[in-house]
């Protein structure tokens, strides 16, 4: 595959969190078939096994570690191996993420806080300490991945849509506050895909009939639909966007009365 020289990712090195599945795992393989190389960071040491043995069969540079985002010396461990590794970070996803589906009344503070702590909070964490890394490089491209729960309701996933309402405030805030160290941070806002994640939820008949409703393309995204917008954030295309966020939602965001 080849590429306009400005969405080139060649001589990036790039750290994925949330890397081995879904989205995540996506953008991983789409930043090495552009050039880069990757370290796709999960909890389970089996999937990153996985997708690097996809990276380094595209040619790149693949470093195998894994990590909880929720806990600040397993991500540090992270770092510290893809510096030692790689010499840089040049870029960073945020795509590790947990969604349930529970009426907002039957809410406990267990799944409040449990969703907070991975979609928030562990966003939180690696922006912060990967974001010292950019500062003293100079240069970074930080990529969060948001939802369309970002703006609007979602129906019995309000923790869910709390955190991703969050995490494009930590995006904003960020891609202003860290421009002047020439870090950009910016989010996509993805519809709804079919994932691990979310199979269960969104193929019931009730709900799946919902989202096709608000979606003018009337069907999911395929995984391998976020790998353009990823690239272009995280190239030298986007250098002067920031505090950003980019829908790849087949529409879902722009309608209004439909037919």
């Amino acid at each position: 595959m080849s590429y306009y020289k400005g969405l080139s990712l060649e001589g990036k090195h790039a750290l994925v969190f949330g890397g081995t599945s879904g989205l995540g795992k996506a953008i991983a393989i789409g930043f090495a078939e552009a050039g880069a190389d990757v370290v796709p960071v999960g909890r389970r040491a089996e999937e990153v096994h996985k997708t690097a043995l996809e990276i380094r069969q595209l040619g790149r540079n693949a470093i195998e570690t894994s990590a909880d985002v929720t806990d600040r010396s397993q991500i540090q461990r992270v770092i510290d191996a893809m510096l030692t590794g790689m010499g840089r970070i040049d870029i960073l996803v945020n795509s590790a993420g947990i969604t349930r589906r529970v009426p907002s009344l039957e809410v406990d503070d267990a799944l409040w806080n449990h969703i907070m702590e991975i979609n928030l909070k562990g966003t939180w964490n690696t922006c912060q300490m990967v974001g010292r890394v950019m500062k003293e490089q100079l240069y970074g491209r930080i990529i969060n991945i948001a939802s369309i729960a970002s703006f609007v309701s979602a129906h019995e996933v309000t923790p869910y849509a709390a955190s991703k309402g969050g995490v494009m405030q930590i995006t904003r805030c960020l891609g202003a506050e860290w421009a002047k160290y020439n870090i950009t941070v910016n989010a996509i806002a993805p519809g709804v895909f079919e994932t691990d994640l979310n199979r269960e939820i969104v193929n019931r008949p009730d709900r799946k009939a919902s989202i096709f409703a608000h979606t003018p393309m009337k069907r999911f995204g395929q995984v391998e639909e976020i790998k353009g917008a990823a690239i272009f954030l995280a190239s030298d295309s986007a250098s002067f966007v920031t505090g950003a966020a980019i829908p790849v939602d087949g529409g879902f965001l722009a309608q209004g009365i439909g037919d």
